[in-house]
Parts: C-alpha cells; structure tokens; sequence
C-alpha cells in the first residue's frame, strides 16, 4: 500500500479473530478500510478485563500510548488500559496492565498478530504518530454487531444481564463508525458506563 496521509484507527473483533485498519485522507475526513488483518491468538474469552491474571483481552474504546521497537515479540504498540472506564468498573488494586498489539503468535490478554502483519500495522501507526496524530484510537469489540457471530454471543450468555448490558454500550460506537465512516466522541459516565455521541457531548 502507498504511503498515508491521514489518520489511523484500529478496530478489532474478538469472535472473528480480525483487526481492522483504517486511515483517512486527512484529519476530519471519513475513513477507509485499508486491510483486515487475520488474529494469529488471543485470550481469554468474551467480555471485558476485569483484572490482573484474568487472560482476557480487553472490550471497549482505547487509545495506543506506546510504541515499542524492541519488543520481545518483535514490535509492540500498547493500549492504554486500564482506561477511565476499566479503572471504575474492574478491580481497585489489580486491574491488569500491559495490553498490546504485538507480533508473535501468543497471546495472554494481548492481540498477536504474526511479525509479517505486524509489521505493516506499526508502520502506519508510527506514520500517523509521525504527522503529528495525538491519539490512536482502537476499538475492541465482541464481534460486529448485527451478525451471527453476534447473536450467537447473545444466545450463549442470554442469562448474564450485565454483559448483555456492557455491550450494548459499545454497540452505539460500531453502529456511528459504520454509517459515518467517523469515530463518534466517546466519553465514561460516573459509574464506568461508556457514552457515544450525542451522550458524549
């Protein structure tokens, strides 16, 4: 692929095993699907991080705070978890730490990509950085949202209120993206609740 121009934003879907990356023309303008990456691992099971030790890959909105050349595998690009919401709803004294997009093919709570894709998604992301974009911002989904890989998640935990409920606060945040092309402002209420959009504002 050419060089970019604008910004990057990453999402990534936990049932499919897939990441996503998008870039714009420049700041402010839609975005366009670059490539969808295959998962080489991930952990845990659907849901949230809650705290240290648990495995899980997280599920919610984040944002990459570190860039890493000297991974110990190969190149790493770390999430800023625990983020507002995560550090009131998950555990006080050990929430979990370290959550990275990195090469490899293992995974304890981090998305492994292979070294080869990896190698491609760091370089956007270091371009991007490079023009001067403050904030990465990566999605962390259960699955897309209206499919059977989605439903089957619904059916499968139907009798836990609370995950249901969690993800139908992320689901507003798929739904903008997908009919905008435009990340939609997301903020976290007082009790940890993620508001998308006009709920944002």
């Amino acid at each position: 692929m050419p060089p970019g121009t604008g910004e990057v934003f990453l999402r990534a879907f936990k049932a499919e095993a897939e990441l996503e990356l998008w870039e714009n023309a420049k700041p402010g303008e839609p975005f366009v699907l670059l490539r969808t990456f295959p998962i080489a691992r991930l952990s845990g099971k659907p849901g949230p991080k809650r705290r240290e030790g648990d495995g899980q890959v997280p599920e919610g909105f984040y944002t990459i705070d570190r860039f890493n050349p000297n991974s110990r595998f190969h190149l790493s690009l770390g999430l800023d978890y625990p983020n507002a919401s995560d550090r009131i709803r998950g555990d006080k004294n050990e929430p979990g730490s370290d959550i990275f997009i990195h090469g490899s093919n293992v995974s304890i709570g981090c998305l492994a990509m292979t070294d080869p894709w990896i190698e491609e998604i760091y370089a956007r992301c270091a371009a991007a950085r490079d023009r001067g974009q403050r904030a990465i911002r990566v999605h962390l989904f259960p699955a897309r949202f209206g499919t059977e890989a989605m439903r089957a998640l619904e059916r499968r935990y139907a009798k836990d209120a609370a995950l249901l409920a969690f993800w139908k606060e992320l689901e507003p945040a798929y739904r903008e993206f997908e009919r905008t092309r435009r990340v939609p402002p997301i903020k976290v209420g007082a009790e940890g609740q993620y508001l998308v959009g006009s709920l944002a504002r």
